[in-house]
């Protein structure tokens, strides 16, 4: 952990010197002259800062040593960089923090010195979840080493529009982590994914690529690296074009020192980033003045007038607690957290709906289970809808869910999605296995993610931990690229944990009588803490030539239990004791 004399000792290499003086003269001349406006409310938790804030240092280092250690606690917090250079800065980055650039481009906001993700438990970084780096660039000059800057996570830590101006690593001394994300990020030298169990990269590019584990998927990226899933060391799973995607919306300040919100447009077969050589990508810019911020203690019923007048919504760090779900009905409305916001409701009542309109953007937000079942904590459209959004789709960004960890919680399933043509970019639904109010009846919780609209597109779809299928999916035309899952730990016996299928539940379910559906770059894992529990296929598909799944892989993990099947009854067994603990399966139906 950096000592509070960090800042003292900081001092800019000579070689540096030329470059930083370059870079401030590089500044737009709006943005170094640009006459002060009122800064919006954005409450405690939200620290704004520029390079000749005093205490700079300080100021980060305080807010890491209150974070590092707030595993399940209720502190969040954003920091937010004007545009500009910092020289020399240390930004480590501890749970629920999120470290936002205000620039229009990423280049607008030059961190030199570190950005770091140290990991929680010694060198195990496998509990490193709730964090994220988003719109500016690092020069790791101070990192761990050849201008290398170390980023060991595992879940919910979005990296995004991100330039690193150097290396990345993404674990620390070669201990566990269990990642990840990257997209719209541009890497100058070398990304080593070192011991990462599993990662996804979405429209980035980078010097080069080194290291493979399970699971690593290459979406839009056309610097990947060679080999290809399923051999050792090259465990890689690559598609050359994004589909289609709208990037996250991001908060930054005008020229003339107004906030706004960037909205970019829909990419359609897309690959590498969005903001190469300079150029703002397309799409509408929102001014803050449109958007309500909302701040812990607001009630639902405050921000759902909000809403129903036509305002946006920008959620600023802290927690909600709400007694009734919010309500976003008016297309083309953009839901913003920064710093993990996070929702909350304790009378059996949903935190979030959506109507079935076009262009909603759901976007940065963390959705925590009650003590009484709410049925969902988020629904996506109108269950049994026939409209299409295919030319102006629904979006949901970095969406984080939690059943029990921090308190007691349940509810049967996280999130639902009804509305057709929906696209998920990246979201992490998790029954929690450690923490408080965790165990099999004190948070009991069937299912993560259900999915009953068609065309329906998720990128980095991570789902662990729930007593039934993790994710169900009973809409026509649905596509994953990426898939993490860990089943429930902690089945008390095999009676009490099977299906109509066998025993266990699949971890990946899609219904009969669906008859099109493509899955890329998927792995399941079990860590069984009772004996003879087993699970006989990780995942349960429809035979129907229309359904598709490529790269798949099971890991038997400590030393209980078995996955007999990769899916259906195709693929070898992953058995943590009499044979091999790891199985692959290219693809389904077997070629």
């Amino acid at each position: 952990m950096p000592s509070k004399t960090d800042a003292a000792r900081l001092r800019a290499p000579a070689s540096l010197r030329p470059l930083l003086a370059a870079a401030v003269l590089a500044m737009p001349l709006a943005l170094q002259s640009a006459p002060p406006r009122q800064v919006p409310d954005f409450g405690p938790n939200v620290h704004i800062l520029n390079p000749a804030v005093p205490g700079l240092q300080q100021r980060i280092l305080d807010i890491y040593e209150a974070q590092q250690p707030n595993h399940f606690g209720p502190r969040r917090d954003a920091i937010l960089l004007m545009p500009g250079t910092y020289e020399n800065l240390r930004i480590p980055v501890g749970f629920y923090t999120q470290v936002l650039g205000l620039g229009r481009q990423p280049g607008d906001v030059h961190v030199i010195g570190d950005l770091r993700s140290t990991a929680f438990l010694d060198d195990n970084a496998t509990q490193n979840f709730w964090r994220g780096a988003e719109n500016f660039a690092i020069t790791p000059t101070l990192g761990i080493g050849d201008n290398t800057m170390q980023w060991a996570v595992s879940q919910a830590i979005p990296f995004r529009r991100m330039h690193v101006r150097g290396n990345i690593r993404l674990n620390q001394n070669n201990g566990w982590a269990s990642g990840g994300w990257f997209s719209d990020v541009l890497v100058d030298g070398q990304v080593n994914s070192a011991t990462q169990q599993q990662w996804l990269s979405r429209n980035s590019q980078w010097g080069s690529w080194t290291g493979s584990n399970w699971n690593m998927v290459f979406v839009g990226v056309p610097t990947a690296p060679a080999g290809e899933f399923p051999t050792p060391g090259q465990r890689y799973t690559k598609v050359d074009k994004t589909p289609l995607v709208r990037e996250k919306p991001w908060l930054f300040v005008e020229a003339d020192g107004s906030y706004a919100v960037r909205v970019p447009a829909l990419r359609r077969d897309s690959a590498g980033i969005s903001w190469a050589h300079g150029v703002t990508p397309p799409g509408r810019t929102v001014p803050i003045s449109r958007f309500f911020i909302a701040k812990p203690g607001d009630t639902a019923a405050a921000i759902n007038a909000q809403l129903a007048v036509g305002k946006h919504l920008l959620f600023t760090p802290g927690e909600y607690l709400l007694t009734q779900p919010l309500q976003v009905r008016r297309p083309g409305t953009v839901v913003l957290g920064i710093g993990f916001p996070t929702l909350r409701s304790d009378n059996g009542q949903p935190l979030l709906k959506t109507a079935d309109v076009d262009g909603l953007t759901i976007s940065g937000l963390f959705l925590d289970a009650g003590r009484q079942d709410s049925g969902v904590l988020m629904e996506v459209g109108t269950p049994g809808t026939s409209l299409r959004h295919k030319a102006d789709p629904i979006v949901l960004h970095d969406l984080f869910f939690r059943i029990g960890g921090a308190a007691a919680g349940q509810v049967d399933t996280a999130l639902r999605i009804n509305a057709h043509d929906t696209l998920v970019d990246h979201t992490w639904i998790w029954r929690a296995d450690h923490g408080e109010g965790v165990g099999w009846a004190s948070n009991p919780s069937a299912h993560g993610l259900v999915v009953n609209g068609e065309d329906v597109t998720i990128y980095g779809l991570f789902v662990e931990h729930f007593q039934k299928e993790q994710v169900v999916w009973q809409g026509n035309g649905g596509r994953v690229y990426f898939y993490q899952s860990e089943i429930p730990y902690d089945p008390p016996t095999q009676a009490q944990w099977t299906s109509a299928t066998g025993r266990g539940f699949a971890a990946y379910k899609v219904a009969d009588g669906v008859t099109r559906h493509e899955a890329w770059g998927l792995g399941v894992y079990s860590v069984f803490l009772k004996p003879d529990v087993m699970l006989d296929r990780a995942i349960e598909v429809p035979d129907e030539p229309g359904v598709r799944f490529h790269h798949m892989i099971t890991v038997c993990l400590v030393d209980k239990g078995s996955i007999e099947h990769v899916i259906n009854n195709a693929g070898e067994a992953a058995r943590c004791q009499g044979g091999s603990n790891t199985a692959t399966l290219k693809d389904y139906p077997v070629k």
